[in-house]
């Protein structure tokens, strides 16, 4: 329902359209691209993402590529020698999906992209906040108002957003690769193992889809310390079950330590945003912390140790 012209839209979120260098029309929904200004007056967004929405936008697709390793590794065996192929394919087809995201995201054929900034966290809620002017009718204003990183049912038609096309590339080249690289090497397996790594898949993009769409706001200011906790917990985890110690670490558990490393730095990294050099980048020295404490205190902690020196009576 149409509403009344008057001097400033109400809501957060309505505005009008500049036509021919001129505000003209009544108060609604700015165009995909655009949002409202302080003076109501629908503006495209020129902005480019600034470190943190990299970072945020790195998290989410992380996610992805994290649960494919996890799921292939659970699902190869110890014995198969098909786990490292099918690790570097799906961080292969993660690659590729992000740099075709970004080409074909605004400005089309370049690796960037233009961006409104987030200004608060009803940015991502649009739909929560359509006004009523006279108490009666709603003026829909549902946007895109993060353009691009998140985008609502109501706003585009589809689930539109970087992130989404991203899954949504993500899907298509594991589909398209996948099933013929496990069919040739994963000879190990039985046949009704074999893909279980991507049945995994087929689940838990959907899964991703829905926390992208309903709980992106949240993560875009929550990733940070998800990522620290996560990655605490999993090392923890990963050590006390396979029984870290120092040679075998040097010998055959590096990999999984860097890459708790890596997800240590880029919490931190996350969290400080990195806007005072000098007092953030130490902050990274913090990251073996972890990981060298628990090899200083496992052999105080080991069961077995304690068992017997409560049996001795000590």
């Amino acid at each position: 329902m149409a509403v009344a012209m008057s001097s400033t839209c109400p809501g957060l979120y309505c505005g009008r359209m500049i036509v021919n260098e001129s505000v003209e029309g009544e108060c609604g929904v700015c165009p995909r691209g655009e949002r409202a200004n302080l003076q109501k007056v629908c503006e495209r967004c020129n902005g480019s993402p600034d470190l943190y929405d990299w970072l945020y936008l790195g998290f989410m697709a992380m996610l992805p590529l994290v649960l494919h390793w996890f799921f292939i590794e659970w699902y190869s065996g110890k014995k198969s020698s098909s786990a490292l192929l099918q690790h570097i394919t799906a961080m292969l087809e993660c690659s590729v999906s992000a740099v075709v995201t970004l080409m074909v995201t605004e400005p089309v054929g370049v690796l960037s992209i233009r961006s409104c900034r987030v200004q608060m966290l009803s940015d991502w809620y649009t739909m929560l906040y359509n006004p009523s002017p006279d108490y009666v009718n709603t003026l829909h204003c549902t946007q895109e108002a993060v353009y691009p990183l998140v985008c609502l049912l109501y706003s585009c038609g589809v689930f539109y957003t970087i992130v989404l096309i991203y899954y949504a590339f993500c899907l298509v080249l594991m589909m398209l690769l996948r099933p013929l690289l496990v069919k040739k090497i994963a000879c190990g397996l039985g046949k009704s193992d074999r893909f279980k790594s991507i049945y995994a898949a087929l689940y838990f993009f959907p899964i991703l889809t829905v926390l992208q769409a309903v709980g992106g706001g949240l993560l875009y200011y929550a990733f940070p310390y998800i990522i620290l906790v996560l990655s605490l917990v999993t090392l923890a985890v990963y050590m006390s079950a396979s029984e870290i110690q120092v040679k075998t670490l040097i010998k055959k558990r590096l990999v999984v330590l860097f890459s708790h490393w890596l997800l240590h730095a880029y919490g931190i990294v996350s969290i400080s945003r990195l806007d005072n050099l000098q007092h953030d980048l130490p902050l990274l020295a913090l990251v073996p912390g972890p990981a060298l404490f628990y090899i200083a205190t496992a052999k105080f902690t080991e069961p077995s140790r304690i068992l017997s020196e409560g049996g001795n009576g000590h």
